[in-house]
Parts: C-alpha cells; structure tokens; sequence
C-alpha cells in the first residue's frame, strides 16, 4: 500500500505542533536546539523545540571517537568545563604517516598542514559528547524523541516545508498493515531544520523536490571502515593523533585513515 492509502485507510495522522522541528539529534541539531532556547531566555519569549532522533538514544548512531576544536563549544556553553563536558583528553601530539605495505614514513612536522596540527583540541567519544549535549538541550526545555525517525518532509501548498512526519509502525515484511498498525505522527512547524547527516533520506526527498541537484556536479562520498584497537598500556601515547596516506590505496584512489 502507498503512504497515501494508509493515511486514507486510517487517518488523519496525529499532529503536534511546534515552533521549530529539529531532525536529528547529532552535535549539530542539539547544538542548534540549545541555542535557540538560549536565544528565547535572553529575549524574554517562549520557544517550543523539539528534536527527532532516530537512535534509541542521542548518540546511538555517531560514529564515535573523534578530535574535537572546543571552541564552538565554549560559544555555546563558555563554562563547559564546570558543566562536566566529556572532553577528557587533550591532544598532545600530531603525526601524519606515509603507508607503504612494509614501512611508515612521518612527515617532517614543517610539512605538515595547518588543519592538520590539533593543539588545543581534544580527543573524545563523540557519543558521550552527544549524550551530554542532549541533556543540556533537555534541561533547557527541548523536548527529544529518541527512537522515532522522521520518513517524511511536509510541504504546505505553496512548497514550503511546513514539518515531517515519523515512519509508520507495525507494518509486515509485505508492506501491509498487521493488527498493530498505527500511523506516523505529524510534526509541524514554522521552521524546520534538518541535521540528519550525510545523505539523510529527508534530504534526499528536499534534493528532488527542490531540484538541488539539477545543474551541479554530483556529491562525493567516502566509505569508512572502523577498528577498535586494544593497546597495552605501556605502549598507549594518550594525545596522540595520527592521520595516514599510501597503502592500502593506490595513486589513483583518494582516501586515508586516522588514529
């Protein structure tokens, strides 16, 4: 059955409505929703903001372990460090290594690029990062709906975002509706602003819609890979970060690795 014959078999959908909607519960769209209660405190005005993530947790689905500059964080939260933020770990130094299938070669530290020196930068979970950024945003009023992924942009009729709507639930592997059935619920606002990372299904839907892609070059993605490392302690170098290039890629393929 197509959406709109389910909406029509057992509709309306449920409807909440807000002054803004957020999609995705990363550092971006928390960061966003904290600034925005921030805002209406200093201005006296009440903002009603509401975070959908689709994870059964904000941070379920960062890819953690990461090197974070603080500054941002110190705009928004310029006592981070009292609040007990999970930046635990400075960075103490940089390496960026050449690969070859039998050796490493470091780059002389002269050589290295600006955006590639991290003083004054941490290493961190990003996931704990996340869950501590959803529970400032939760403090300061927003509401977050973990576990419920927005499967639709709203338009109103004269094409502009008016919301998104969650998947539906309790349909069967045939695409039809079992005995526990129930619709997804609109969630409508003013001003919509979509965090859902790299080629989110929402910003697919936004791409066709609006014709983003007509007349521009094609977007690039990259496939990652992870590993989880266990280190004896004697040889960890807490601070350290590394970034490498070469092996395994050939000359003709970009890519690289971090550690």
């Amino acid at each position: 059955m197509t959406p709109q014959a389910l909406i029509e078999q057992f509709g309306p959908r449920e409807a909440m409505e807000y002054d803004v909607v957020v999609v995705g519960a990363g550092p971006g769209g928390l960061a966003t929703a904290i600034r925005l209660k921030q805002l209406a405190a200093e201005q006296g005005r009440e903002v009603s903001v509401c975070v959908l993530e689709k994870g059964s947790e904000p941070g379920a689905h960062i890819l953690s372990g990461a090197v974070m500059d603080p500054r941002a964080l110190a705009e928004l939260f310029p006592d981070w460090q009292a609040r007990g933020a999970p930046l635990l770990q400075p960075v103490t130094e940089d390496e960026v290594l050449f690969l070859s299938p039998t050796d490493a070669r470091a780059t002389p530290q002269w050589l290295i690029p600006r955006c590639l020196h991290n003083q004054g930068n941490y290493v961190i979970s990003l996931g704990a990062v996340t869950q501590w950024l959803a529970a400032q945003a939760e403090a300061l009023g927003v509401e977050i709906f973990p576990g419920f992924a927005a499967a639709e942009v709203l338009f109103n009729d004269e094409g502009g975002v008016r919301g998104v709507a969650t998947g539906d639930l309790g349909l069967g592997k045939d695409g039809l509706p079992t005995d526990h059935f129930q619709l997804g619920m609109e969630l409508v606002a003013p001003y919509t602003v979509f965090a859902e990372g790299a080629r989110g299904q929402l910003g697919k839907q936004l791409i066709a819609h609006y014709r983003l892609d007509q007349g521009r070059d094609p977007q690039s993605y990259a496939l990652g890979i992870k590993e989880l490392w266990e280190v004896e302690p004697a040889r960890a170098r807490p601070g350290l970060v590394v970034h490498t290039a070469g092996w395994p890629m050939d000359e003709h393929t970009y890519g690289g690795g971090f550690l």
